[in-house]
């Protein structure tokens, strides 16, 4: 059963993911994918969760906002899906990644998820924007090998417009993660005009310098390649006008990172 989320007005499952005997739960996804090198290392089974609390302007997957456009699915059948792929994406030194939509929203099914992959020896990663953290237990994220954090930008005021959220959640998540020594990815999405400002570059920079678990920052340059989504959508994409950044201006961010002693890239 669905019911209202206090989270944004995003709507979850009752218990955030209906837990069933043995500690089987149930979920809404969107879809899932094969991917390499990009949600984490080696070739990745990537599952997207349906849902999320926040709506940052340059969303290229606005179809996984809603819970309730899910498909309502269990563990088990997950687990089959990723059974097909396991000896490929083992030997390729790979992996599961949870993403989303924001798959925080549904913390009992990611954390079955997680517990299950693990147990069958398999690498995980959590893509999230870390805005839900305190949703994550200490247990889930002991079988969480790797956190793809979110970042979206270091000012306050910015952060609120871009996402419609607040920049705390995201922070503290980052320095549990770094208390618990569990490796971050961060991910920084440069949009020009709106976090490219270099103060707030180089006070994120300070920020990450300080956290020993991060591995590495991905200075990823927006696109638009979900316009067409929000097209059938029947929505507005809000920076359809917004133009995608030089290259100039990627490696000028990346540079900013690399002088705080960080691995960008």
């Amino acid at each position: 059963m669905a019911e209202a989320d206090p989270v944004a007005g995003a709507s979850r499952v009752t218990g955030a993911g209906t837990v069933t005997g043995a500690g089987r739960a149930t979920g809404r996804i969107h879809s899932w994918d094969l991917s390499t090198g990009v949600d984490g290392p080696g070739t990745r089974f990537v599952l997207f969760l349906s849902g999320c609390p926040l709506r940052c302007l340059y969303c290229a997957n606005p179809d996984t906002w809603h819970m309730r456009d899910g498909r309502e699915t269990g563990v088990d059948e997950v687990m089959a899906e990723i059974d097909k792929y396991r000896a490929f994406i083992a030997t390729a030194g790979g992996g599961v990644t949870l993403t989303g939509g924001e798959a925080l929203l549904q913390p009992a099914f990611t954390a079955s998820l997680l517990r299950r992959c693990k147990e069958a020896g398999l690498h995980t990663a959590l893509d999230t924007s870390g805005f839900l953290g305190a949703r994550a237990t200490d247990e889930l994220l002991a079988d969480t090998d790797l956190v793809l954090l979110d970042i979206k930008s270091f000012d306050v005021t910015t952060y609120r417009k871009l996402t419609g959220g607040e920049l705390a959640p995201t922070l503290g998540f980052a320095t549990r993660l770094d208390r618990l020594g569990i490796p971050m990815w961060i991910r920084y999405v440069l949009v020009p005009g709106w976090t490219d400002d270099p103060a707030a570059v180089d006070g994120l920079g300070a920020f990450l310098a300080g956290l020993g678990s991060v591995d590495r920052v991905d200075v990823l340059p927006f696109h638009k390649l979900g316009a067409h989504k929000y097209d059938a959508l029947g929505i507005p994409f809000p920076l359809r006008d917004t133009p995608t950044p030089t290259s100039e201006l990627t490696e000028r961010v990346r540079e900013q990172f690399r002088e705080h002693g960080l691995r960008a890239l």
